[in-house]
């Protein structure tokens, strides 16, 4: 009998920059308070990579090094490298590639995967799946992102909500079933009309005209998607512990998409979950998009233990959602 082999974490990295940007410096550069902001989306600060000619794999980088010096491994024992962003370094290369490049990673292949604010939880599953081939042994999956490069700071409805940061975890077989165990994905590319970027694009190629027209800034119709995400996130993590007739009891923690503590709250409760389950750092860093969910596990790993039950879910542009359940490994 041939046996299961499941893509486990086996150690996790985090990196945000130093720069802090408050609610209070917000309330200098748009109309908006500290109060409104704090009681709509949970955000009081976030962290900024403000250095010139800085990007998306600079964050990435120290997370990386860090996972391969707790577990005691060279870059270049790293099978694959699997980025998810939406803030490329450039258009091409991937930022995986240029990662791979900067860690020294000589034997890694890697690619770049979009799927916005779901892209860690897309490139999780896509990792598990080559640690489950059985073809590859150590794969890294990496969420970062430096959304202050295309955001507009001159607009009160997204300045407020994003922030930059980079985590990362490294997969590997596990035949004790511990790791992913299950993930429900989905998308739906009609929701792109409430949140993209309008230029840059095939379409509509960078010119005079769409920089000045601040085309190659988010655009995102708040209250369409709040209705989306707070349905798609709840729903689908219900229907995952459902799937695996598992309860919010069975569960020890929920990492949720850090997009705004109201659609967090939506999705524990509708889980069952009590809000001492969840994680929560939103009110430090905002929403750094890919980065959310593994600068979560970053920060609480000292309170995972093996064996937890662990569901991730998230809601993002496109529209891309999703929710997966693994068991903690270490």
């Amino acid at each position: 009998m041939i046996q299961k082999i499941n893509a486990a974490i086996t150690a996790v990295g985090g990196y945000v920059p130093e720069t802090k940007l408050t609610n209070a410096d917000l309330e200098k550069m748009v109309e908006t308070t500290d109060e409104w902001i704090r009681t709509r989306t949970g955000v009081e600060e976030r962290r900024i990579l403000k250095e010139p000619g800085k990007g998306s794999s600079d964050l990435a980088v120290p997370a990386v090094l860090q996972i391969c010096e707790k577990r005691g491994i060279s870059p270049e024992e790293i099978d694959c490298l699997i980025c998810a962003t939406v803030t490329p370094d450039m258009v091409f290369p991937a930022t995986a590639n240029i990662i791979c490049d900067k860690i020294g990673a000589k034997n890694a292949w890697g690619f770049d995967l979009g799927a916005a604010c779901s892209g860690f939880l897309y490139a999780l599953t896509t990792g598990a799946a080559l640690i489950e081939s059985r073809r590859y042994k150590k794969v890294i999956v990496v969420g970062v992102d430096k959304m202050s490069a295309i955001i507009d700071y001159t607009d009160r409805q997204t300045c407020i909500i994003f922030g930059d940061g980079a985590g990362a975890v490294l997969l590997e077989p596990n035949h004790d079933g511990f790791g992913v165990l299950d993930s429900i994905l989905k998308s739906d590319g009609s929701g792109r009309q409430y949140l993209h970027m309008k230029a840059g694009g095939s379409v509509k190629p960078a010119s005079a005209e769409t920089v000045a027209n601040k085309e190659h800034f988010v655009y995102q119709e708040g209250q369409a998607v709040f209705k989306f995400a707070v349905k798609g996130m709840a729903d689908v993590s219900a229907e995952l512990l459902e799937r695996n007739n598992l309860t919010g009891d069975d569960i020890a923690w929920l990492v949720p998409h850090q997009a705004n503590k109201r659609i967090i709250d939506a999705t524990a409760d509708r889980m069952g979950l009590s809000h001492d389950k969840v994680m929560v750092n939103i009110q430090k860093f905002g929403n750094t998009t890919a980065a959310t969910l593994p600068l979560c596990l970053w920060e609480w790993r000292q309170q995972l233990n093996k064996g937890d039950n662990i569901v991730l879910a998230a809601f993002g542009g496109g529209f891309t959602w999703g929710a997966t359940l693994l068991k903690w490994a270490y």
